[in-house]
């Protein structure tokens, strides 16, 4: 797979802290989600694409961020790399009052491993969370609200299906060490090359562990190579009633991949990570490439349903 040497994964000397859930993927991986989906449905609903289209472009932020990246392209190359930048606004306009919502971006599963006293608590997902958040947009594009309002619910739709199949976005570990929670990876420090002192947190290793360059023609490469490599498979549901299934499927995969079932040395040390057994990269490489094609595959299936 393409770029995934620990080097790009890292800064040199610096160490990524975010005071909460960070980015699922980074922009570069949501650009890689969006990509196959515009790319199953140019082969099975061409139809889906154009109605799609005609909707983002009536995003209240398309003529000043979106219309300026599309000069000089093809059609279908715009209409693609449209598609890629939907997927990523919702990082894009992170702080901005009239369109950011953090707490969508993520869902607290707790994760307990065995052998933790009573005495540290688990507690329940809060109320406003990525599943709650992708059934406020999924019901905004199924109403007769204006496009312009459905554009910004499609940007959401698009970033959450990715963001739910991140394991560390469903999920934070609570131990003695983390008694409030780990906040998904984001306050578990590691060293991702054993022969480097450099540390990160969890989070931004999963986050980055594809693509980090953000450019169209990379994440475009990278879609390919994913939609060359892995078969899509025929939905049994529809996802408005399969989504909180997926966030679950991925906890299990943070228990199982990430944290492996608590065995993972942890480190709350910014500037002394634990070291990341040697096989574990590849592994978590090959779970990040399915779960994104996984996410890519479901976010097709879901706008040729809704935009037939």
């Amino acid at each position: 797979m393409v770029q995934v040497l620990r080097k790009l994964l890292i800064v040199a000397g610096t160490v990524i802290l975010a005071a909460g859930p960070s980015l699922a993927w980074n922009r570069a991986g949501h650009m890689v989600t969006g990509a196959i989906a515009f790319d199953q449905l140019l082969k099975t609903s061409p139809a889906t694409i154009a109605r799609v289209v005609a909707i983002l472009r009536q995003h209240p932020q398309y003529e000043s961020r979106w219309r300026p990246q599309l000069t000089g392209m093809s059609e279908q190359d715009q209409e693609r790399l449209l598609f890629m930048l939907a997927a990523r606004w919702p990082d894009d306009i992170r702080g901005d009052k009239a369109f950011d919502h953090p707490v969508w971006h993520y869902i607290d599963y707790p994760y307990k491993p065995r052998g933790q006293p009573d005495s540290v608590l688990a507690p329940a997902p809060g109320s406003e969370n990525i599943v709650e958040a992708f059934k406020q947009n999924v019901a905004i594009i199924q109403s007769g609200a204006p496009d312009q309002q459905k554009a910004v619910a499609l940007c959401w739709i698009f970033h959450l299906m990715g963001d739910s199949h991140q394991p560390l976005h469903a999920v934070s570990l609570f131990t003695t060490q983390f008694p409030k929670g780990d906040q998904g990876g984001n306050l578990f420090f590691i060293q991702p090359d054993p022969s480097s002192p450099t540390t990160q947190n969890l989070h931004a290793y999963w986050d980055g562990i594809l693509l980090t360059d953000d450019r169209y023609d990379p994440a475009r490469a990278l879609a390919g190579k994913i939609e060359n490599e892995r078969e899509t498979a025929p939905l049994k549901a529809p996802a408005e009633s399969r989504f909180e299934k997926w966030t679950h499927q991925s906890f299990d995969l943070a228990v199982s991949r990430v944290y492996r079932k608590g065995k993972l040395k942890v480190s709350t040390d910014k500037n002394a990570g634990t070291p990341l057994p040697r096989e574990y990269h590849a592994i978590a490489e090959r779970v990040a490439q399915r779960q994104v094609a996984l996410a890519s595959y479901r976010l097709a299936d879901f706008l040729r349903t809704n935009f037939p």
